[in-house]
């Protein structure tokens, strides 16, 4: 876990960059695009998501996650409609930020 310094206390969080692989036809990925992203957008809010957005080429996408755990993650990630659907696969890559924009800065260790 990594510590995170807030004026008062520390908060230990678990920064994860997360890349999908589409497994069906972009098509077919097309057709779950809005609901993916309403997932997206109630991560966003809740301050779990920093960054995301597709693969160039368009083979997938990524996503940035700021969560507690590994097992706080996979939660969330079921709750997607492209892990529910089966339309990509996910390779979860966690790592210790050492060094970030000025407004980034509060996420290094």
């Amino acid at each position: 876990m990594l510590p995170i310094r807030h004026p008062s206390f520390l908060i230990y969080i678990a920064m994860f960059v997360v890349l999908l692989t589409y497994k069906v036809p972009n098509e077919v990925v097309d057709s779950f695009i809005a609901p993916h992203v309403e997932f997206l957008t109630r991560y966003y809010a809740n301050g779990k998501f920093i960054l995301s957005g597709r693969k160039v080429p368009r083979s997938g996408g990524v996503i940035v996650a700021n969560v507690a755990s590994r097992d706080e993650l996979l939660a969330i990630l079921n709750e997607d409609p492209f892990m529910q659907n089966d339309i990509a696969s996910y390779e979860l890559v966690e790592f210790s930020p050492s060094m970030a924009c000025r407004e980034l800065e509060h996420l290094k260790a």
